[in-house]
């Protein structure tokens, strides 16, 4: 990104104030936004496609709801390591909503990595960079890394190539959020249960709406 994942979050030893928000995907038929932004909720995450061949039915009109309800917002692209390079299917995700500008109300795309690991741990990380620096070199920002402890382990080795770049969205359903994986010093989301009030999982950014903004803004 453009400057230190710490400065753009305004961060300095850990947590300061957290700001709500949610993700969501066409499981989430009907969302109400206005409800979710009037409860506090600033931040929405929307699935937007999946290897190369899948979009996500409902992205448009979740990408418009939350927009027109003052969130701000993003897409994400779940992963397929096993079908095509990392390039493509981020030139896939950029093509279909993935993509971000400087504008104040967008996040980075966010890349999904669950599931089996399907490649060695050292294909795995070469297939995220592949991505990652494809995504990079056509926003101008690094995409967020979605994932668990358990996954990361497994499939990458817990590999720390990714934490002065890719911000981490952490996804742990607990009461805290415990140690990052990889050598992240903090997460900069938190994905902690899958029962949002108003649809899809909960999660919050590590920082004020100041650090939000700052993430949005590049």
């Amino acid at each position: 990104m453009k400057a230190t994942l710490a400065s753009l979050l305004g961060l300095a030893n850990g947590a300061l104030a957290a700001v709500q928000g949610f993700d969501i995907s066409h499981y989430q038929s009907s969302v109400n936004f206005a409800a979710a932004y009037n409860a506090g909720a600033r931040f929405v995450i929307i699935k937007a496609t999946e290897g190369t061949t899948y979009l996500d039915p409902s992205f448009s009109s979740h990408y418009t709801g939350a927009t027109n309800a003052g969130f701000i917002r993003g897409g994400y692209h779940f992963a397929h390591l096993d079908t095509s390079s990392g390039a493509t299917q981020a030139n896939y995700f950029l093509a279909h909503g993935g993509g971000w500008s400087g504008d104040g109300i967008t996040l980075p795309g966010m890349l999904d990595l669950e599931g089996s690991c399907v490649l060695s741990a050292s294909a795995t990380v070469a297939w995220i960079k592949d991505f990652s620096n494809t995504y990079h070199s056509k926003t101008g920002v690094y995409p967020l890394l979605y994932t668990n402890p358990s996954w990361w382990s497994s499939c990458t080795g817990n590999s720390n190539a990714f934490v002065n770049t890719n911000p981490l969205v952490l996804a742990r359903y607990s009461s805290s959020a415990g140690t990052p994986p990889g050598g992240w010093p903090y997460y900069t989301f938190w994905q902690y249960n899958d029962a949002y009030a108003y649809g899809g999982d909960s999660e919050v950014f590590n920082g004020d709406m100041a650090g939000l903004l700052r993430i949005a803004k590049g």
